[in-house]
């Protein structure tokens, strides 16, 4: 092949990335399957196929949005395009009952329910707790349950063992999560000293003002909490202030109102992971199996 030739084929592979760019939103990226050899992967359903919405059929693809700043649930993997953990693992097996696929794309977490309303994403998997409040705008199929740790810094220099502990402090925790709601709780015991709670748009964000000595404390759920105080690149700098999880919850894929057919997809989906054992799979595969729920339900908050 000559150079020039060489040139067009790289300008003309070029073009292609950009119009796949323009498709689909910033950070886009496929998900890690399991090995599809494995006895314990899902299988294609008619039957769920067909309830999924004519346009999702068609275009052969569920927009997922998820906040990829939370392993093990979801995370950038090494490539820091891919994003791997838990919930894409276990959108790969969904797909494959559906027979579609389930990109997943990285979004602000306060953002991610209003862009599955507003028909901008058709599901959003990101470890987000299934709430009364939530649901008042969307169903929530459940597939996990976890509740709140505290991640100090690695020594605990501010001796915080419990939630009253975090009185007169800064903590920083991630926007439009329930650990917001439980710190606004927390503020009844603090009398005067009231906590000094700062948001920010991702996890990571909340957590550099940890490492930095600018907050005592983040509240993150139990699974990343304990993803954070074992791997190797952070256990340097991170541990819990105390094995407990506060007001333990059950996560859900969240879905419009107006994709009741979509949602009952996903469960019978997730229904069919349970069975096959696939869902255990994936669950020990990152080392969360005492999050696993015993029955997939809709909207058990309420």
């Amino acid at each position: 092949m000559n150079q020039l030739a060489a040139r067009r084929l790289r300008l003309t592979a070029a073009g292609i990335v950009l119009a796949i760019a323009s498709v689909l939103p910033t950070a886009w990226a496929p998900s890690v399957a399991l090995d599809p050899t494995s006895s314990q992967t899902a299988q294609f359903d008619q039957r769920l196929h067909n309830l999924l919405p004519e346009p999702v059929r068609s275009r052969g693809l569920l927009r997922v949005g998820t906040d990829a700043s939370y392993a093990p649930m979801s995370s950038f993997g090494p490539d820091g395009l891919t994003i791997i953990g838990v919930e894409p693992d276990l959108g790969v097996q969904i797909g494959r009952i559906l027979g579609v696929r389930l990109p997943f794309g990285n979004v602000d977490f306060a953002e991610l329910r209003g862009r599955v309303v507003s028909g901008r994403l058709d599901l959003a998997i990101s470890a987000m707790t299934d709430t009364p409040e939530r649901a008042r705008s969307g169903d929530f199929v459940n597939y996990f349950r976890a509740g709140t740790s505290i991640v100090v810094q690695h020594g605990n220099p501010a001796g915080v063992t419990e939630l009253n502990d975090l009185c007169g402090k800064v903590v920083a925790v991630e926007s439009g999560t329930t650990q917001v709601d439980l710190l606004a709780r927390t503020q009844r015991n603090c009398a005067s000293r009231r906590i000094i709670v700062k948001t920010y748009p991702t996890n990571s964000d909340a957590l550099v003002q940890l490492r930095t000595g600018r907050a005592v404390a983040v509240l993150n759920d139990y699974p990343p909490a304990v993803y954070l105080v074992n791997d190797a690149r952070t256990r340097s700098q991170y541990q819990l202030a105390s094995t407990l999880q506060y007001e333990p919850g059950q996560y859900g894929v969240f879905v419009a109102k107006t994709a009741p057919g979509l949602r009952d997809a996903v469960q019978g989906a997730l229904e069919q992971l349970q069975r096959s054992g696939a869902y255990s799979v994936v669950l020990d595969r990152w080392h969360v199996q005492d999050g696993a729920v015993q029955q997939i339900t809709i909207n058990s908050s309420r």
